[in-house]
C-alpha cells in the first residue's frame, strides 16, 4: 500500500474544509502554489483526480476516500496527544490548527445539551470542530468522511462504523401570547394552520409541516414559512411575533414557563429520535468523545422512542 505524504493529505482536508485553493494556502500557511503543488502529488501518486473544480469544490470518490485517511491520521495524532500527557501532566503539548477533531450535530443538539456534553473534553485541549446542519442530513458529513462522528436521526450504519441511540428530543408548537391572541387564539386547527407563518429553520427543514400534518391527522400540508438558519435565532423570532414554530421542548420550557411563549397545541408533541454515529476505530478520543455525548443525551433526552424525524 502506498504511503502518502501526510501533509498533502492535510492540504487536501483544508481544501475541502475551506472550500477553496486560497482559503487552504492562509489556513496552512503557506503559498497557494504549494497548495497545488501537494494536491498534484496527492493525485499523481494515486493517479486519479481527488478534487472537482466546481463552485463548492467537491471531492471526487478516491478524494473522500484520502479525506478519510486524512481525518482517521488526526485522530491518531490525538490519541498520541492524550497519552504523552497522561505521560507527562505537566507538559503541554498543543494542537496544530489544521488537526481539529471534527463532528456534525443538528442545531437543536447544540443549542441544549451537546455542548455541555463536550466541555471537558474542550477544556483537556481537544482542538474541537463541530459542524452543523439539518439533523437528517449530518450523516452525509459521515459518510462523505469529513467528520469523525455525527448526531442524527438515521438509524442504518455506515460500513466501518458503529451506531449508538441517543433517545428522543421532544418538540412543542409555541407562539407569542400576542401573536396567538391575534391568530389562533382557539389554538392551531385545521382551518388556520395554513393562514399561518411558520418559522423553520432552512428550506431543508420538514419538521413543522410533519408536525402539522401528524397532530391534525391530515396526509400532507403546505405551510407558509419564514426562514432562519438558527435555532437561538428561531426562538427570538418566534418571541418577537413573526409566527409560530415547533421547537424543541429543551429549548423553550423556561419561556413557556414565564409565560413568554403559549403552547398553541397542548397535548400534542412531536418525539424525535436521535442516534451517535462514529467511525468503529480503536481510539481513546474517539471513545471520550461517544462516552461523552452518550452520557449527556441520557440526562435529557427521552428514553422513549415515538417518532423519527426532524431538523
Amino acid at each position: 500500500m502506498s504511503t502518502f505524504d501526510p501533509d498533502a493529505l492535510e492540504c487536501l482536508a483544508a481544501i475541502v474544509e475551506e472550500g477553496g485553493f486560497e482559503r487552504a494556502a492562509v489556513r496552512l500557511s503557506i503559498t497557494q502554489s504549494a497548495v497545488s503543488q501537494r494536491l498534484r502529488s496527492l493525485e499523481e501518486q494515486l493517479g486519479s483526480v481527488l478534487i472537482v473544480r466546481s463552485r463548492p469544490l467537491k471531492a471526487t470518490t478516491a478524494g473522500r476516500l484520502l479525506l478519510k485517511h486524512a481525518m482517521q491520521m488526526r485522530l491518531l495524532r490525538a490519541d498520541l496527544q492524550r497519552d504523552l500527557h497522561d505521560l507527562t501532566p505537566g507538559v503541554a503539548v498543543a494542537a496544530r490548527d489544521e488537526e481539529r477533531i471534527s463532528l456534525a450535530i443538528n442545531a437543536d443538539s447544540i443549542a441544549t445539551w451537546a455542548l455541555p456534553a463536550l466541555s471537558s473534553l474542550a477544556h483537556q485541549g481537544l482542538a474541537l470542530e463541530i459542524v452543523t446542519d439539518d439533523q437528517d442530513f449530518t450523516f452525509d458529513w459521515l459518510r462523505e468522511g469529513r467528520v469523525l462522528g455525527c448526531v442524527t436521526t438515521l438509524r442504518q450504519t455506515l460500513r466501518g462504523c458503529k451506531v449508538a441511540p441517543l433517545g428522543a428530543m421532544r418538540y412543542v408548537a409555541v407562539a407569542a401570547p400576542e401573536f396567538a391572541a391575534a391568530h389562533c387564539q382557539q389554538g392551531l386547527s385545521a382551518h388556520n394552520f395554513s393562514n399561518l407563518p411558520f418559522v423553520a429553520f432552512n428550506r431543508k427543514d420538514d419538521l413543522q409541516a410533519e408536525f402539522v400534518a401528524k397532530a391534525l391527522g391530515l396526509r400532507q400540508v403546505s405551510l407558509r414559512q419564514l426562514y432562519v438558519p438558527s435555532s437561538e435565532g428561531q426562538v427570538q423570532a418566534v418571541l418577537a411575533g413573526w409566527g409560530l414554530s415547533v421547537l424543541p421542548e429543551l429549548k423553550v420550557r423556561a419561556h413557556l414557563q414565564n409565560a413568554e411563549l403559549v403552547n398553541v397545541m397542548p397535548g400534542r408533541s412531536l418525539s424525535v429520535a436521535l442516534f451517535w454515529h462514529c467511525w468503529n476505530l480503536d481510539s481513546a478520543v474517539l471513545d471520550a468523545l461517544s462516552r461523552a455525548i452518550k452520557n449527556a443525551a441520557a440526562t435529557v433526552l427521552m428514553p422513549d422512542i415515538i417518532e423519527e424525524k426532524a431538523h
